[in-house]
């Protein structure tokens, strides 16, 4: 092993459920002439880190996750030509840029998602970005795998931020890169509610809570949130919510036709990954009502239908990272949240790195909504 190989301490995902982290010394591979070397200033911790983390995603462990990363360019490859060192940058999804959705705008449906970003934990090419104690782990998570102080990232993971940010809103916009770009993606790339709508939104986490405030920039009449934490209904409603429906206490179908005169929702956007709030929209969506999937349940869970019931224009889809270009819809983001109009700084708490168990913790428990880990 060269003795100029970057090192840095990291978060290593072990595998081991009663000791999940390691924060370790991990060494860093050169960096290929599309990759960037980050020095990392923060970085959300997001229900996909907690999943992989715990066996829900099949990601090789050990390994380094994390892929809400934001931070400073120490070194650029050959090919780069999106940042340059000393570049404030904020980290996103990865993509191959050359199948047919990445080629017409689409590159979270990209062919190779799940290898490049979720279950792979190599390079394309089946190199390792990280080693650990003298051999391989998996890393390059999201193209990224910001739980460590310096990150090998591949280009098409990087958004270059404004110089005038500083390192305090950098922290701030960390959680751009995957949460709260899905929930506002979902319902301004997807399914772009008009004049009348009403939509139920389950789930008030982070994803849940981005869709609630970009629903601010539509023309929709109702904005229901339903989750089974009062404190994340009250906030939900200061964000934008015109209603709320604690599932734990409430029937939801009932409450939903009951706020909907008996009509149904026109859409629904399902954050939490729980099979029965997922049943509860199917039955409630009103003709030619529209429902997104966005939380993920463990593999294998499954939802029914009644077929004729649908028929009448009723339509079930998926939804990755928010159907984003993350290029364009993180600018517009960012001057959302400098407008004061997408305060995504309310649902934050911070957290110094080396306590990074005791936010997953709490983001376990529902007392952080965000996490967000700063180096």
């Amino acid at each position: 092993m060269p003795d100029n190989r970057v090192t840095a301490r990291a978060a290593i995902a072990t595998g081991d459920a009663d000791q999940p982290f390691e924060i370790d010394e991990i060494e860093l591979d050169d960096i290929r002439p599309d990759e960037l070397l980050v020095r990392m200033v923060a970085t959300g911790i997001c229900h996909a880190d907690i999943s992989a983390a715990t066996g829900v995603i099949p990601f090789d462990l050990p390994g380094v996750l994390g892929h809400e990363g934001v931070g400073v360019v120490e070194a650029v490859g050959a090919k780069v030509d999106t940042a340059n060192v000393g570049d404030k940058v904020l980290l996103s999804f990865t993509s191959c840029g050359r199948c047919r959705h990445c080629r017409s705008g689409h590159p979270a449906y990209c062919e190779s998602h799940l290898r490049l970003n979720l279950l792979g934990g190599r390079r394309d090419d089946g190199s390792a970005t990280v080693r650990y104690k003298g051999a391989d782990i998996s890393a390059h998570f999201f193209g990224q795998s910001s739980f460590g102080e310096r990150a090998v990232v591949d280009e098409k993971s990087v958004y270059v931020l404004p110089p005038n940010t500083t390192e305090e809103e950098m922290a701030i916009l960390a959680p751009l890169g995957c949460g709260m770009l899905t929930g506002a993606g979902a319902v301004l790339n997807v399914l772009r509610p008009n004049h009348g709508s009403t939509i139920a939104i389950a789930g008030a986490g982070a994803v849940g809570m981005a869709a609630i405030m970009a629903m601010k920039f539509t023309p929709a009449a109702q904005v229901i949130a339903i989750d089974i934490i009062d404190s994340r209904l009250e906030l939900a409603r200061d964000l934008g919510a015109t209603a709320t429906i604690n599932a734990a206490k409430e029937d939801v179908q009932q409450r939903l036709l009951e706020l909907t005169d008996g009509e149904g929702i026109t859409h629904g956007l399902e954050t939490s990954g729980n099979v029965t709030a997922l049943q509860a929209l199917v039955e409630s969506l009103a003709v030619a009502g529209e429902l997104a999937l966005i939380g993920a349940p463990p593999a294998g869970s499954r939802g029914s239908f009644e077929v004729q019931k649908h028929l009448p224009g009723k339509v079930i889809r998926g939804i990755t990272m928010g159907d984003a270009e993350p290029q364009s819809f993180i600018a517009t983001l960012i001057d959302a949240y400098r407008k004061g109009l997408f305060p995504m700084d309310r649902l934050q708490r911070h957290y110094k790195f080396d306590d990074i168990r005791t936010a997953i913790a709490d983001a376990k428990s529902g007392v952080a909504i965000k996490p967000v880990l700063v180096y």
